[in-house]
């Protein structure tokens, strides 16, 4: 069993670069901490404006949640459109939806702009876990249609769902041909390389250890020397508390597991996912799965509020078997996990502090469209241009209960009262 951070990830990617860690003074337009998707897309966009551009890593680009997740690129967010007008107001959330469709467009722009070899592939099934989840599928895909004119996405009866899938123990299923999937350490590693032909500074084993805001700009500060900035961009998702305190009461910490199988054999590979799209199902404490591009089966379920447990796949391989029997006799070969980011709302927590210090999180599990076009809009708020980025920032931001002490067992108790809820 291969047990390194990033699993089957980095086994199946090129070496990666290496790149310096930072020493001494230096001066940027725009300094980054963090160089994950929001941190590097923020990156690509600032210098090819012709920002002199610092990102500052504290361990390798893609080492945190943009190295490990499942890869899965989402329609919309995580609330519904039509909740989002109920809470938001009809003009509010009709300009997140066209962002939300601007996330997804602007992956796959950057993709084939850079010439990024990261298996991207259209195509995401969400798989009803019971016929309440079915039939609110079906009304959310009408709403889309009707009123945002979204029609990429096709219900599934209970057969058609069991003949895409490979199983059968979903009432029924939503096809959106405008989701999809990619390797996300592979996506993560090439908006680096294509920040750097663009002239921006990456550097690893950085991190940042204070953030000052001054009458000149920004400095921040790490083990062996500082950064001053015009401005800078908070981009560390889950662990944005531990560098600005005063985040960490909107910061919810999952951790999420994934792991890889043995390349399937026939005729599983043609029977499982012949269509070769990605699942999420509709559960509270959700399954997630897909398979590589070397026919492995990708598969994410469970999650851990307090430690970590020892063995992962023994965690993780009851799920997936619970939906794929016919892989009892297919050895788990990776097993890992990353951190994920969440809000009390489910919906991304962006802001500012003063004039000079930007900061997004809170992507909640949809991450690889979402953010990267986080850190477009983080540049052009940076820049000056603060309409985009505030209809993200407008949308109320609700702390986590307890307090410091509390917090955490709190949303655990949270989270496990949902868990319950989806095996009644």
């Amino acid at each position: 069993m291969n047990g390194k951070p990033q699993g089957w990830y980095v086994e199946s990617a090129e070496a990666a670069a290496g790149r310096p860690t930072f020493a001494g003074r230096s001066t940027a337009d725009i300094a980054i901490v963090g160089a994950g998707f929001t941190g590097l897309s923020a990156a690509l966009h600032a210098a090819e404006t012709g920002a002199r551009v610092v990102v500052l890593e504290a361990e390798h680009v893609g080492f945190g949640a943009s190295g490990r997740n499942g890869g899965q690129i989402h329609t919309g967010l995580r609330k519904e459109q039509s909740s989002l007008e109920r809470w938001l107001g009809a003009a509010h959330a009709r300009d997140l939806w066209f962002l939300s469709e601007e996330a997804k467009a602007l992956v796959r722009s950057l993709v084939g702009r850079h010439a990024i070899d990261c298996d991207l592939k259209a195509g995401l099934i969400i798989a009803a876990h019971d016929r309440r989840a079915a039939l609110d599928l079906a009304q959310d895909a009408e709403h889309l249609a009707n009123k945002y004119g979204y029609n990429e996405v096709r219900m599934l009866g209970a057969e058609e769902t069991a003949k895409s899938i490979g199983s059968n123990i979903y009432c029924g299923g939503r096809l959106d041909t405008g989701g999809g999937h990619l390797h996300p350490l592979k996506f993560v590693r090439g908006m680096a390389d294509a920040s750097e032909r663009a002239c921006a500074q990456i550097f690893e084993k950085s991190p940042v250890r204070n953030i000052e805001q001054t009458n000149s700009g920004v400095e921040l500060r790490c083990d062996n020397g500082s950064v001053l900035a015009g401005t800078a961009i908070l981009a560390t998702d889950a662990f944005s508390g531990m560098l600005v305190p005063q985040l960490a009461r909107y910061i919810g910490h999952i951790e999420s597991f994934v792991t890889a199988t043995a390349p399937l054999p026939e005729p599983l590979d043609r029977e499982i996912l012949p269509g070769d799209e990605a699942v999420a199902d509709t559960r509270h404490v959700l399954d997630y799965y897909r398979k590589s591009a070397d026919g492995r089966m990708l598969f994410a379920g469970r999650e851990a509020y307090f430690g970590m447990p020892k063995d992962i796949a023994r965690l993780v391989r009851p799920r997936m078997l619970r939906v794929f029997p016919q892989l009892r006799d297919v050895p788990t070969e990776y097993a890992w996990s990353g951190t994920v980011g969440i809000t009390v709302t489910r919906m991304p927590h962006f802001g500012r502090f003063g004039e000079r210090l930007f900061y997004a999180h809170g992507y909640s599990g949809q991450g690889v469209s979402l953010a990267t076009l986080g850190g477009r809009l983080l540049v052009e708020a940076a820049q000056g241009h603060h309409e985009r980025f505030d209809v993200f920032s407008r949308v109320p931001a609700r702390a986590f209960p307890g307090g410091q002490m509390l917090r955490r067992p709190l949303l655990a108790a949270g989270l496990f009262a949902f868990k319950l809820a989806d095996t009644i």
